[in-house]
């Protein structure tokens, strides 16, 4: 009887980062769901702005000061968080910790600049079909920063404790970034149907 060949996996790392990592590919289809639920809702809108004569539904335009603050600070945001990725990947300590303090800063303030976004929509949520779908809408998107928000906290008291030169944690970094670049991306959509499409 032949014996079978035996592979000596001793040198092989504990875990893998990026493409590498089964969370990043769990990241990547709990994005591709996600992105899914907001699609629909932009369709969702769109089919009811078809339907009407006039839109928004008893409401005046939307006023632009409150979203587009928010916007903008969204894409700018995306430059501490490539970078933090970049030290997540290099395994940075010292920096992954200052940039998940940055992070987590800015995963607060658009919390606190969409409580002003919702009057500034002019409709409550059950006033009519158009009240209800922009509250979806604003509502999705608020529940992804919440969520991301609560798992950048996690990890930043992660990496302050005995758990941050734990090489896997850098991991769980890299894939949190990949998810606020998803969060970042998802409203941009959503910000023009909500702002600009009205005013066409």
């Amino acid at each position: 009887m032949k014996k079978g060949a035996t592979l000596d996996l001793t040198d092989l790392p504990s875990h893998g980062l990026g493409t590498a990592s089964v969370s990043w590919w769990g990241t990547l289809a709990f994005m591709l769901i996600e992105g899914t639920g907001f699609a629909l809702s932009i369709i969702v809108y769109l089919y009811l702005m078809s339907l009407a004569q006039h839109w928004p539904l008893d409401a005046s335009l939307p006023d632009l000061i409150a979203g587009t603050t928010l916007t903008a600070l969204l894409v700018a945001s995306l430059v501490p968080n490539i970078f933090l990725a970049r030290w997540a990947r290099n395994q940075d300590l010292l920096k992954v910790r200052i940039g998940l303090i940055v992070m987590s800063l800015l995963g607060i303030a658009p919390l606190i600049l969409r409580t002003f976004e919702f009057p500034a929509m002019h409709i409550k949520w059950d006033q009519n079909a158009y009240g209800s779908i922009v509250w979806v809408m604003l509502g999705l998107h608020t529940t992804h920063i919440l969520t991301d928000l609560v798992e950048t906290l996690v990890l930043t008291c992660l990496m302050f404790s005995r758990h941050g030169d734990n090489a896997r944690r850098f991991g769980d970094v890299n894939d949190n970034t990949m998810y606020w670049n998803f969060v970042v991306a998802t409203w941009l959509p959503m910000y023009a149907c909500l702002y600009w499409v009205p005013r066409l």
